[in-house]
């Protein structure tokens, strides 16, 4: 008897399961060293070290009635954060007027890190909810800035990563978090509390609500200190407390990409 061989297409194979893979993730970061502007060296650290932290995440999602109804819904955010009319309608104080000024300040848009992030696969597109999950991550980063209040400076980006990490569970939001603190400790960089106010990153990231599950709609139409209580977003009180002059001199960061 002959056994039956089935070949199954692309769409019918099981997912690979998520792997650590160490050697990519040093040589990204070592590219991400030499121009801290070369974004996608981020994303191929996520690729790298994230391993399940995503299909976790979405798994926790599920866990409550308004993560299911986000997930079921599968709103595209970065859509809604490059339509301009929808960011003119913000009310001043609010966490959505806050992110307009800043996107457009900094001369940033949605679609930046959309375009860096497929510029590392087309992995991020696929219509799969772990997928849709890794986006919402992407597309919320420069809300989080707003929410945490760390600033688009080195130092301001290894703190949000490190509240990432503790957001998200990724390894590759602590390794940047890591090779930043390290970073601080060389001898040119000047005696301020880098590796502090990093670490409070992750505390506070800890602390706070889980950001992913939340409703987004609803966030950026919240007066911003408001929303910080909400959300049990304390102080950065370490961050806050190193000169501006002084918080580009760590790094890597997240990106500089409009």
């Amino acid at each position: 008897m002959t056994a039956t061989v089935i070949d199954l297409s692309p769409a019918q194979r099981p997912l690979p399961k998520p792997r650590l893979d160490w050697p990519a993730a040093f040589r990204a970061v070592r590219k991400l060293l030499k121009n801290k502007e070369d974004t996608l060296q981020v994303f191929e650290i996520m690729k790298a070290l994230n391993g399940k932290s995503v299909a976790d995440g979405y798994a926790r999602m599920l866990t409550t009635l308004q993560g299911g109804r986000i997930a079921y819904e599968r709103q595209e955010l970065a859509k809604r954060l490059m339509d301009d009319a929808w960011l003119d309608s913000f009310a001043p104080g609010t966490v959505g007027a806050a992110y307009r000024d800043f996107i457009r300040a900094e001369n940033l848009s949605a679609d930046g890190l959309v375009q860096v992030s497929r510029d590392g696969g087309e992995a991020i597109d696929v219509a799969h909810p772990h997928a849709w999950f890794g986006r919402r991550i992407r597309d919320t980063h420069d809300i989080w800035h707003i929410l945490s209040g760390y600033h688009r400076d080195a130092l301001g980006e290894a703190c949000l990563v490190a509240f990432s990490y503790a957001q998200t569970g990724g390894l590759g939001w602590a390794f940047i978090a890591v090779v930043a603190a390290l970073r601080s400790k060389t001898k040119r960089a000047p005696k301020q509390p880098y590796v502090r106010a990093i670490w409070q990153g992750y505390q506070r990231g800890r602390a706070a609500a889980w950001l992913p599950a939340e409703d987004y709609d609803v966030i950026l139409n919240e007066p911003l200190d408001a929303a910080r209580r909400r959300l049990k977003i304390t102080p950065a009180t370490h961050y806050n407390a190193i000169p501006q002059d002084l918080r580009d001199l760590v790094h890597p960061s997240m990106r500089k990409a409009a």
